[in-house]
């Protein structure tokens, strides 16, 4: 039996055409494609995973922001007519501190904290307001999954990984966590080597000394996500709204599309 846009419940956005591949990969069976409106432009993924249908979807390229993420989820809302949440999810800024172990590879997820709703909204590097909650129904199962890694029964991530990359050869380079020798931190002090695309020529002397995890597997972390349409790439400003308002990463979409869909960021 076909599916029709009716049966797709889950909207997952992601902003890379990379982050649709790995989101493809995650899916227990892909579904043939079905004709969209003249109306919408947006090209999807079909498919489910553990019994919910879900379409993934990607903006388009090279545009970025809240703008663009809000004009995809509008379509995909007129398209899919019974989507109940969202996933947005892709690639983050993490914000390393003592309080927060965040490595290169770690995995963020919007979680409510005091008068923020997950995700806060920023102008000019300035938050501006906070966004609707995610649904209650993720944010239950979502303390059941950070109970159970607090009590270290749940490995799910390091075997989905593994089973996955065993599937795709040819995706392993790409997909696996990354070396502990890649992630370099430099005080905050400490501006980048100008006209450098890696840290190569950076001073060492300028590196936080952080003690070696034991394994690759990432961390999943719970708390508040900053969203606006410029990227962060001032360590001290990045440093100076995570104390004040306890953020643990900075992304570019969420903002566009969490009052139009209830969302999780990760």
């Amino acid at each position: 039996m076909s599916s029709t846009h009716k049966d797709y419940t889950i909207a997952w956005i992601c902003a890379l055409p990379l982050e649709v591949a790995a989101a493809r990969l995650m899916l227990d069976r892909t579904h043939s494609p079905l004709p969209n409106p003249s109306t919408d432009p947006n090209a999807y993924e079909l498919g489910e995973l553990d019994g919910h249908y879900i379409a993934i979807t990607c903006l388009p390229a090279g545009v970025y922001g809240t703008v663009a993420a809000a004009n995809v989820v509008s379509r995909m809302r007129s398209t899919f007519p019974r989507l109940q949440y969202g996933l947005i999810v892709g690639i983050g800024g993490g914000v390393p501190g003592k309080n927060n172990d965040i490595r290169l590879g770690d995995v963020v997820v919007s979680k409510p904290v005091g008068q923020h709703g997950g995700t806060v909204t920023g102008g000019k590097l300035e938050p501006t307001g906070a966004l609707n909650k995610p649904p209650k129904t993720l944010l239950t199962h979502m303390s059941q999954l950070e109970a159970k890694m607090v009590t270290g029964s749940e490995g799910g991530l390091k075997k989905i990984t593994e089973e996955v990359l065993k599937q795709n050869p040819d995706m392993e380079e790409r997909f696996s966590p990354p070396e502990q020798l890649m992630d370099l931190l430099f005080e905050s002090s400490y501006h980048h080597a100008a006209g450098k695309d890696t840290c190569e020529k950076c001073d060492k002397e300028q590196l936080v000394k952080r003690k070696p995890r034991e394994t690759r597997t990432p961390y999943i972390h719970y708390g508040l996500i900053a969203s606006g349409n410029q990227m962060m790439k001032d360590s001290g400003t990045r440093d100076r709204l995570a104390l004040q308002h306890g953020i643990l990463c900075f992304e570019m979409e969420a903002a566009g599309l969490m009052d139009e869909l209830p969302t999780l960021v990760i």
